[in-house]
């Protein structure tokens, strides 16, 4: 197992994060091998071969995503995380600057202020 990748003694540590380490090594380990297949199927020749490694890739993504589950459900913080970034259209990194605005947006309608805008120049 990949306790030895650990910052902390092992004996000092709680049950559930010993099980999330586990995890999260498995998932790392998943990726890795869809990632082996991937480029050995896209450089296998025979036909047969690469549908094979492909279905192998596929198999390992699985895993991968039954990992990826078992850590959103088990850590709180990793699931609000996704919620924010996974099925999402906007480029990946305006997505945080996104949800900042939408949340400053929301600080100032939420009734701590009137909302009402400058009287100067019909504003």
């Amino acid at each position: 197992m990949a306790l030895e990748s650990l910052h902390e003694p092992v004996e000092n540590l709680p049950e559930q994060i010993l099980e999330e380490r586990r995890a999260i090594s498995s998932l790392m380990e998943e990726l890795e091998a869809a990632h082996w297949y991937g480029e050995r199927a896209s450089c296998a020749k025979d036909p047969e071969l690469k549908e094979i490694l492909e279905h192998n890739r596929n198999e390992e993504l699985e895993h991968a995503a039954m990992l990826t589950e078992w850590l959103r459900r088990k850590i709180p913080a990793f699931d609000e995380e996704l919620q924010t970034y996974l099925n999402t259209t906007a480029p990946v990194t305006q997505i945080e600057d996104a949800e900042e605005g939408a949340d400053q947006q929301a600080a100032k309608s939420d009734g701590s202020s009137l909302n009402i805008g400058s009287m100067k120049n019909g504003g």
